[in-house]
């Protein structure tokens, strides 16, 4: 209960989703952007501050990025690609700039030691329990090397989700959500039908199917798309990311006793000490009684500790109160300053080795302290951190650096449209060639394959590449990962010959005329059945709810659940595509007798959670009118120059 960790376990559980959430990382790449942009540049302004258009493009490529990693080729970039989203898109911006400037105002801060000891808590790699300070330390700097960040931007930006995630705690607690509304919600998802199932298989209509080759041409002719071999493209391209940055970025033997000096504090070990102790406890609200019985009882322990100090684990694991540290005889490992209450470190601090301590008095009671070990504070040498500080410092000259070349890269590839070669020699990238693109991404191939994403096929395959020969424009396909591209050849598409697929078209055909009749024979039997109640035929009875259909179809289910009971039985229908037509008789409607409490206290935890968000949402207006924001360019932000129509724009060769 001592220990930093310990007592901060929330914020570590906020931390650890904080920095695993990919726009965290992005967003600090861009802190202080907005410094190098001239005002035409700016497209609102919050609180003082101002978001640029390179801002905007930035989260708008992160949001991509993200979606992208979420759906995989199931991922369609047009959905971003809207003027609506891109102005949510600045709209959130603007909302994280009105939130830190409250929280920043509200003196809402964490300070950088909290910072390091929350990391290191959270992340598997730095809890081992054999790892030293310097070794998490260590990794904890990797750690924010490989986002792209330096250490000190990576710890602003944790610091200012720690300030707005406090805000957005303070704001969400107050919202709850009526007992009357989760209860009648959750008597839906408890609500039972019996049912029965009658169905009209389409398997049993093949026989019955009449199909003529005038039904396979039709067919045929109507769906050609089905029959196609898609067109392919052969073409050359150049990526502009990180990895072709790393090779041209030097860092010298100077820049790194630079950075080392600079910064001499963050190799710096502070000293250490380890000690155990035995915790007879008292409560804040103790009477003075109790307060003298525990001081009674703590001195005799330590009366018997003086006289006996190889007894101390004994006696720790007997009668301290602390019962985390008791089963280890009282060990509390190693700590350093601001790691303990107070009153306990200063009184570490101040013993020798073996020493015990007199009596500390502290909220949580009466420590006696056996100072254990004591590791002095030390600097770690510059050659031992020197491979660590050059990886910092390529890391930071790279993202400056592609924030540079992105929009040369950009305007070169749209100015220079004949040729991919003026780009690859000017900003030293290498064109690579591929062939056999298809204007869908290819499944089998690895994500790796940069050339294999869907918004950069979009673009290859695009008039402007195919019949007007032009590069592509420079396409986002990840984060700090740009592409063009140029059709070096092309193979239109082809339709297989109708002799050629007519075995499989006659199948095919025979299914969906099958499925027609098997449709036809259960809305027949359907309109009988609403005419006079008959069971022959149907399944026996099973109970369905909204949360378990039985194994029925989900759109059965569905329909079963949405039908009309005011008069029992009721019937339903529904289409079950390629399978045929299903008809379900409901005979009776109940609510469960034993609903399942643990899922309805889940869905009132869920109800409120969204009401929690509303509140949310109208703060964060609130917020943004406080800050006086304003949006000064109201306009999706631009792709590539290709959009820009005005007349000062560059045209093409």
């Amino acid at each position: 209960m001592f220990e930093f960790i310990r007592s901060h376990q929330r914020l570590m559980q906020f931390l650890l989703l904080v920095l695993i959430v990919p726009s965290f990382v992005i967003g600090g790449v861009m802190t202080g952007y907005s410094r190098l942009h001239d005002d035409k540049d700016i497209v609102a302004k919050v609180g003082g501050q101002t978001i640029s258009q390179q801002e905007w493009d930035s989260a708008l490529r992160s949001q991509m990025g993200r979606l992208r990693e979420m759906y995989g080729t199931r991922f369609d970039p047009k959905m971003l690609e809207t003027p609506e989203a891109k102005q949510n898109i600045l709209g959130n911006l603007i909302a994280e700039r009105a939130m830190k400037a409250e929280a920043h105002n509200s003196k809402l801060a964490a300070t950088q030691e909290q910072i390091q000891n929350i990391v290191i808590a959270n992340f598997p790699d730095l809890k081992d329990a054999s790892l030293s300070k310097d070794e998490r330390v260590k990794r904890y700097n990797a750690y924010a090397q490989q986002q792209g960040m330096s250490v000190p931007a990576f710890e602003e930006r944790v610091g200012q989700s720690v300030m707005m995630q406090s805000l957005n705690t303070a704001i969400e607690s107050t919202a709850f959500a009526p007992k009357s509304i989760t209860n009648r919600l959750s008597d839906l998802n408890d609500q039972e039908r019996d049912i029965q199932e009658l169905s009209f298989k389409s398997a049993d209509f093949v026989s019955k199917a009449q199909v003529t080759d005038d039904m396979l041409k039709a067919y045929y002719d109507k769906n050609g798309q089905e029959f196609q071999i898609p067109e392919l493209v052969q073409a050359e391209y150049v990526v502009l990311n990180n990895d072709a940055l790393a090779s041209q970025i030097s860092v010298t033997d100077d820049d790194v006793k630079g950075y080392y000096e600079q910064n001499a504090k963050r190799y710096t070990t502070e000293e250490q000490r380890r000690a155990s102790h035995i915790l007879i406890p008292v409560k804040k609200d103790a009477s003075a009684t109790d307060v003298a019985a525990a001081k009674a009882k703590a001195e005799n322990l330590l009366a018997q500790v003086r006289k006996n100090p190889a007894d101390f684990a004994k006696l720790a694991k007997e009668n301290s109160g602390d019962t985390g540290s008791a089963e280890r005889g009282g060990d509390l490992d190693y700590f350093g300053k601001g790691m303990m209450v107070k009153p306990f470190e200063d009184a570490a601090f101040k013993m020798k080795q073996g020493e015990i301590s007199d009596l500390v008095q502290s909220d949580f009671g009466f420590h006696i302290i056996q100072l254990t070990g004591i590791k002095p504070a030390a600097v770690r040498p510059l050659e031992e951190v020197k491979t660590e500080i050059t990886a910092e410092i390529k890391a930071q000259q790279i993202a400056k650096k592609y924030a540079e070349m992105a929009e040369i890269f950009t305007n070169t590839v749209y100015e220079q449209a004949d040729s991919l070669k003026p780009v690859a020699e000017k900003l030293k990238l290498k064109i690579e060639s591929v062939g056999n693109l298809t204007r869908l991404p290819n499944p089998s191939l690895s994500p790796a394959a940069q050339y294999n994403n869907a918004k950069f096929l979009t673009a290859l395959f695009s008039d402007e590449a195919l019949k007007n020969k032009h590069n592509t424009e420079a396409v986002d396909i990840a984060p700090n990962t740009l592409i063009a591209g140029h059709v070096i050849g092309y193979m239109p598409a082809t339709k297989r010959p109708f002799a050629e697929v007519k075995d499989v078209l006659r199948e095919h055909v025979t299914q969906i005329e099958a499925g027609k009749l098997a449709k036809k024979a259960g809305e027949d039997k359907l309109a009988a059945l609403a005419l006079k109640d008959d069971i022959a035929g149907f399944s026996t009875s099973k109970t369905v709810t909204r949360i378990n259909s039985q194994g029925i179809d989900s759109a059965a289910a569905a329909a079963v659940m949405k039908a009309d009971v005011a008069k029992l039985p009721a019937y339903v229908g529904v289409d079950m595509p390629r399978l045929g037509y299903s008809l379900f008789r409901i005979s009776k409607v109940a609510q469960a007798a034993n609903p399942d409490k643990a899922r309805r206290q889940a869905e009132q935890q869920q109800i409120a959670e969204s009401m929690a968000q509303q509140e949310m949402v109208a703060y964060v207006e609130l917020l943004k009118h406080k800050a006086k924001a304003e949006i000064l360019k109201p306009l999706p932000p631009k792709t590539s120059p290709k959009d820009d129509d005005s007349a000062s724009a560059p045209s093409k060769k």
